[in-house]
Formats: structure tokens, sequence, C-alpha cells
């Protein structure tokens, strides 16, 4: 593996899960496999379970680890091709990834969009240039439209957790948009909903989204999920609820009106099936989740944070293996 940025770079979502509860239950089995190897981490955003829990991970597979925010501590970055550097930014994307890749062998970066321009965002366009230029294999931290380690992450919590089921029983997933005060990307529930399709493909679980009309995500992230714009009626039966704000793709970066009632709280719960409830994090308790569910016997937000550790330890030793 030399690339990580979606679950297209997974062969299979079971395999992968396996590797990573195998690294939960033995996590300094493989410390050889990074000596003398370094991890560079680079951070054009803010970031806490994504910084450390990607840290620990290559600590746990013995490598050295080298973080920079780039944003706050680095040349103020020109990512265009062609132009006269005449203006604030002091360096170009070519020369300062090309320079990290000499002093990493492996370069994880999370970027933010800017959620002004739907194309300059999904053309992913820094990412890719960053990429192509560090010469070394990438782990994405989030990128503009897709947040795969926290995807990886949230199907082993759902694969671990669904225990004593009968055999080829399925859990009944539903991703559940929520309120929030401000515009949010994208990024975690088009990953989200990616990685569950795929995983309903191969037969893990059953998949449903549940928004808002206009909360629409793009088509290429949600093929093979049934949605719903009534949260009542998605949330029947359901095992799992993982909630999540989301600005309009549609509208590109808008907030849009919406009508009450979509905030999950113990009354919505009552019509799942029990459901274990999820959020990447952080979460604006009582806005998006209700601290009820936060603080209660449902909520796997924590188990789910700590799931994010062994799905970063699980993509790095599969990068590390094939150098």
């Amino acid at each position: 593996m030399k690339l990580f940025t979606s679950v297209h770079d997974v062969p299979s979502i079971k395999q992968f899960v396996k590797d990573a509860l195998e690294l939960k239950a033995n996590p300094y089995a493989y410390q050889e496999l990074g000596k003398n190897k370094t991890l560079g981490l680079v951070f054009m955003n803010p970031s806490l379970r994504t910084r450390l829990s990607t840290q620990k991970a290559a600590l746990n597979l013995g490598m050295n680890v080298m973080v920079m925010n780039l944003d706050k501590e680095g040349w103020a970055l020109e990512t265009q091709d062609g132009v006269v550097m005449n203006g604030s930014t002091v360096e170009h994307i070519r020369e300062a990834a090309a320079v990290m890749g000499q002093y990493c062998d492996i370069l994880g970066l999370r970027s933010f969009p800017k959620l002004n321009n739907r194309e300059e965002d999904y053309s992913e366009d820094f990412f890719n240039k960053f990429v192509k230029y560090c010469a070394v294999p990438v782990v994405s931290l989030e990128s503009a439209t897709r947040h795969p380690l926290q995807s990886f992450a949230d199907i082993t919590t759902i694969v671990e957790t669904w225990t004593n089921k009968p055999v080829d029983s399925k859990p009944k997933v539903v991703l559940a948009w929520a309120p929030h005060v401000k515009a949010l990307p994208q990024a975690v529930p088009n990953s989200f909903a990616e990685w569950m399709c795929k995983a309903q493909e191969e037969g893990l679980i059953d998949f449903k989204i549940a928004h808002p009309a206009g909360y629409e995500l793009a088509e290429q992230f949600t093929t093979g999920a049934t949605i719903e714009h009534n949260l009542d009626e998605a949330l029947a039966g359901a095992d799992y609820v993982y909630v999540k704000n989301w600005s309009s793709y549609k509208d590109y970066g808008k907030v849009l009106n919406y009508p009450d009632g979509w905030m999950m709280n113990n009354e919505k719960l009552k019509l799942t099936n029990d459901a274990k409830v999820m959020h990447c994090l952080p979460v604006r308790r009582d806005l998006e989740l209700s601290s009820e569910i936060l603080d209660g016997p449902n909520s796997l937000v924590i188990h789910e944070a700590g799931n994010r550790l062994w799905a970063a330890q699980a993509v790095i030793k599969a990068m590390l293996e094939k150098m």
C-alpha cells in the first residue's frame, strides 16, 4: 500500500478490520517493522484524535515521528503552476512536498476544504499535488472530500461490537444528519457513506442515510444506500446510528433550513433496536447529539475514538510491509 485516501485503496474491508483488531490485541508485535523509519505528519488544520492516534500508531510500530503544523510553522505555500510568486506565498508546494519526502519514509497530510468552490474542493488539487511531489507513501489524515482513517475506525467498531448475534446476521446502520451552528465539510459523511456502501457490498451491514431535503451527498459516495428524509422512519429497527452534521453539497457549503426533530436523544432512541450511537468527535452537546445519549450506555463515541489508533496502525503497517 503506497496510498491511503479512500476505501478504494482497500482490497477487503473484512480483512482490513481483522488486521486492525489483531493489532489491538497485540500492539507491539511489529516494532521491528518500523525501526529506523520516520513518519511525518503534516497538519494544515486543527486535530486531536487524528494527530494523537496516528502518532501513537507509528510509535507502536517502532517508527520515529515528526509533526508539523504547516499552517502555523511553515511558509505560506503556493499551489498554482506558472505564477510569478510576488505575493504572499513564499514556497511552492513542488519544493515543500519534495523536501518532506526527503526526510520521511511515510507522510500523513490533513487539509480541509474552503467550502467556497465545490469544483476546486472536490478536485483535491492540494492533496493530489502533495502526493505527486513528495514521492513517498501518503496517508490521508482527512482531505477536502474524505476522512478514511475515521471511517476505517468506524467500521472496525461496528464489526467488533456486533457480537452474540445469529450467524450471518447483519447490523442495520443509519447515517443521521444532525444540526450545527456553522457550515461543516462533507468529508466525514462522504467517507462514512462510501465505506458503509462497500461494507454492504461485502455483506457486512445494511445501510441507510437520513437527512433533510437539500442535504444530499454527492452520488459517488452513496451508491447502494437507501436514502430517507424522515429521521423517525429511518431509525426504525436501527442497530447503529452514526450522527454527523454536514453542509449542503448541491447549494455548496450552505446551511439550509430544516424541520425540527433532527437531534438524536433518548426519545429517538426508542424508535431503534436499542441502537449504539456513534459520532466522530468533536461533538457539540445538546445541539448535534444529546448529553443523555453521550453519557448513557448506548454511546460508542469513546470506544470508536479508541479504535482510531488501531485503524491508523493497520494502515501504516501495510505501507511498511511494502518497503
